[in-house]
């Protein structure tokens, strides 16, 4: 059974789809410790709530490889194959990247390439696109670059705001961190180029 580690800064409403999967038999995979960067981050109190082993690591004040050092050490000695990013605000080094190759994974609130970075939903609106959604990539130094794994498209409707859009793309977040971590676990795809291609 794969090892993963959950990276979260707030609520970690992706973290709790993610044990919920698990729970629920649709993935093979134990959570074997979740991290934040903020003490606050109800994310925390939810992952003990479950029995989880859960850390905070303040960042606060650090420089981003010292930081990540900490991180990864930790990652480390909960033996984790896996590193899911859920709301974790902080850009990762490349210190972190190489620690686990094509094994970090990020979901974003947009239809990446389009929108990166913060306030996807507000950017989405401002644009007048037509859809969004979200994206789950791997990880890479660059942000919101890594090669694309699963895409969820949302319309947008003449009557959506940011908290209405960002509502739905949500829902769309939970189900396809679990395709997209099964399909990981699963080895069934190859990386060519910027493309994460199915092999069976």
């Amino acid at each position: 059974m794969s090892r993963l580690g959950i990276l979260l800064s707030g609520r970690g409403s992706n973290f709790e789809a993610i044990a919920d999967s698990i729970e629920a038999g649709r993935l093979d995979a134990e959570i074997a410790i979740v991290i934040s960067n903020s003490p606050r981050a109800k994310g925390l109190e939810r992952a003990r709530q479950r029995g989880l082993r859960a850390v905070c690591i303040p960042s606060k004040a650090m420089e981003r490889e010292a930081y990540d050092r900490l991180v990864v050490a930790e990652l480390r000695e909960a033996e984790v194959e896996l590193v899911c990013l859920a709301g974790f605000m902080r850009l990762l080094s490349a210190y972190f990247v190489e620690e686990f190759p094509q094994r970090i994974l990020n979901i974003h609130p947009s239809l990446l390439p389009s929108f990166p970075g913060l306030e996807a939903q507000a950017q989405a609106l401002e644009h007048g696109t037509k859809y969004t959604g979200c994206t789950v990539h791997f990880v890479d130094e660059r942000l919101d670059a890594g090669p694309i794994l699963i895409q969820k498209a949302v319309p947008v409707l003449d009557s959506d705001n940011e908290e209405s859009l960002a509502a739905r793309i949500l829902e769309q977040e939970h189900v396809a961190y679990t395709e997209a971590i099964r399909l990981v676990l699963s080895g069934a795809y190859r990386i060519d180029g910027r493309r994460v291609v199915r092999t069976r």
